[in-house]
């Protein structure tokens, strides 16, 4: 797995992962800012991808504090997860450790609450949507 990267096996289909995950993160009060769908993007160009969907989303008051410490923070904000099929026809959901973030973009103190409650945040959502309990970091 990339650096920084959490990967969750999925009990879904990446369709079905991406739509537990997208009414979950609506639950939670956040905002979707975007859903892409990789494999029919590709498709559209005729080139073969399994299926790939990508969500976009976050909640300002979650993220600006990474930003007002360092904006190139913003680069990896707002939130994303993806929903992929392996080779294998594993479904996984991966998104990026808050911590990683916090580390590439040099963070400290000012902002460590609230990436740590980001990580939790995301913990439960992926969980939620996923059915299954975190298996990299």
């Amino acid at each position: 797995m990339a650096a920084g990267l959490i990967t969750l096996e999925s009990a879904y289909s990446a369709a079905e992962t991406m739509d537990r995950l997208a009414d979950t993160v609506s639950q939670a009060g956040m905002h979707i800012f975007a859903r892409v769908d990789h494999a029919a993007g590709a498709e559209q160009v005729g080139m073969p991808l399994r299926p790939t969907q990508l969500l976009i989303f976050g909640q300002a008051r979650g993220g600006t504090p990474l930003m007002q410490e360092n904006q190139t923070a913003g680069i990896d904000l707002p939130l994303k997860a993806l929903a992929w099929t392996d080779a294998d026809g594993k479904t996984w959901l991966s998104y990026n450790d808050p911590e990683w973030i916090a580390q590439r973009h040099e963070l400290g103190e000012p902002s460590a609450q609230a990436v740590q409650t980001m990580r939790g945040a995301l913990a439960k959502l992926a969980g939620a949507a996923t059915g299954t309990a975190p298996v990299a970091s």
